[in-house]
């Protein structure tokens, strides 16, 4: 079956290659090429920049995938204008725990690929090595407003394999969808979890003190391969100054993917993403990086996080955190629906709405409107110019992208979102979203929503 939207877009897309694409510099290197389109100007709309500030009756200039202005008045000149009177614009949202891809729909056993439940560690494997592009999902956030997202390993491990980011754009392979510069983001797990699955089967981790001793021995086998490879390729460097009769650099240690991704961690090139639920367990975590001198980048659920409040925001880590999961086993129990605002409370705190559902992340604007009655309640102000930003500019920073995206920035990437009216209200719809200036998703325009190979043919509702 024939898809217009499909089909135009893989055209434009083609054409915006290169004729020869260079070697990849890393494996399975991203292939990422925008969809072409012409500039647009969005007018008179009500503006949250995703930095807090709230602008009324602006413009946003998109050109050339960028942001290129926000302000008043902006010349219109061979832009495609959008009325946006009565509208509000958003940054593109960003879901920093999804398992879109790796667990998709339909949830066929087929399709499980998001736990490698084989070992405590397996830090070797890579989420994106699961991920199938077809997965309707993806059409499914994307109306939702969501525009980029990390999709995860699951949380059946100590250390579950490593997470990728992703732009939300139809695509027949996971590099054409590969964020470029994006770091990889390493999952791990506390608690419950892989305690439950390997202790089930009579193996360690069975205790919450198996699980720390398993990372403390994942480590310290990491430092051993890192200090390894440190020493050779010092010595590679140093080969045409070295003396007669100094020895070389020898053969390089053998590679370990196991290892390769640790020693990462420790030089800091991929994120940590934790999977945490308790307040204890996220100090004990927090003890651990400083003992291998790593950053943690955000603890992900946490619904004790508020009891933590201020050392997280000490330490520059994220809470990616749900509205009002809560009670669904004894680890989730002392979960309060004022968490999120209070992580939000310190100066320097790092508040995320994620959704880790595929459903939920359809609905993230009001999963984040949920947050900001709760917090009202409870005597905080959390306007909508402060609010977006759980939604975008601080879930840009937990995943390390937050130089290209998150904000309505000059010159950062123009990932846009119309809503039809004020996005934390229930009655709230994406009514356009722009992916890197290109119009991706239209409300209005069933030929502008995307459609995967795996739904067509199949009867789609309008």
């Amino acid at each position: 079956m024939h898809h217009p939207f499909r089909a135009s877009l893989l055209a434009t897309a083609l054409l915006a290659l290169p004729a020869l694409a260079p070697a990849a510099e890393a494996p399975f290197a991203s292939t990422y090429a925008p969809v072409g389109a012409g500039p647009v100007l969005i007018t008179d709309a009500t503006v949250l920049t995703g930095d807090g500030k709230r602008l009324e009756n602006t413009d946003v200039l998109m050109r050339d995938g960028k942001i290129a202005a926000v302000g008043t008045d902006l010349d219109p000149a061979g832009a495609t204008v959008v009325d946006g009177r009565g509208k509000w614009v958003t940054p593109g949202i960003i879901d920093v725990h999804s398992h879109l891809g790796v667990y998709p729909s339909p949830g066929a056993n087929a399709h499980s690929d998001g736990n490698e439940m084989t070992s405590p560690v397996t830090s070797q494997v890579w989420a994106e090595h699961g991920v199938w592009p077809q997965d309707p999902g993806f059409a499914a956030a994307l109306a939702g407003g969501v525009t980029s997202l990390m999709i995860l390993p699951g949380s059946a491990n100590l250390i579950g394999g490593r997470g990728v980011v992703l732009k939300n754009v139809p695509a027949e392979t996971m590099q054409a969808m590969k964020f470029p510069g994006a770091p990889h983001g390493v999952k791990m797990a506390c608690g419950e979890n892989p305690k439950r699955v390997y202790g089930g089967r009579g193996q360690a981790p069975m205790t919450r003190m198996g699980n720390i001793a398993g990372y403390r021995a994942a480590f310290i086998e990491a430092q051993r391969y890192r200090e390894a490879w440190d020493k050779h390729e010092a010595a590679s460097r140093n080969e045409g100054k070295r003396r007669k009769g100094d020895a070389g650099p020898g053969q390089p240690p053998a590679r370990d993917l196991r290892m390769e991704t640790l020693a990462e961690v420790l030089r800091g090139e991929i994120t940590v993403q934790i999977h945490c639920y308790r307040a204890d367990e996220m100090a004990l975590m927090m003890d651990l990086a400083k003992e291998f001198d790593f950053k943690i980048h955000a603890f992900h659920h946490g619904v004790e996080a508020y009891k933590l409040a201020d050392e997280l925001a000490a330490e520059g880590i994220c809470g990616a955190l749900w509205a009002d999961w809560w009670g669904f086993k004894m680890e989730a129990y002392d979960g309060i629906q004022e968490n999120i605002a209070l992580v939000d409370r310190p100066a320097n705190g790092c508040a995320v709405v994620h959704s880790d559902s595929s459903e939920g992340i359809q609905r993230l604007n009001q999963e984040a409107a949920k947050v900001m009655v709760r917090g009202e309640r409870a005597g905080l102000t959390l306007p909508p110019e402060h609010a977006i930003r759980w939604l975008t500019a601080n879930a840009a920073k937990a995943i390390g992208i937050a130089d290209q995206v998150g904000t309505l920035d000059e010159g950062k990437m123009a990932d846009v979102v119309l809503w039809n009216g004020n996005p934390f209200s229930v009655y709230a719809k994406a009514e356009k979203v722009y992916v890197d200036g290109a119009l991706l998703h239209d409300l209005n325009d069933p030929a502008r929503r995307p459609v995967s190979d795996f739904m067509l043919g199949q009867e789609v509702s309008p």
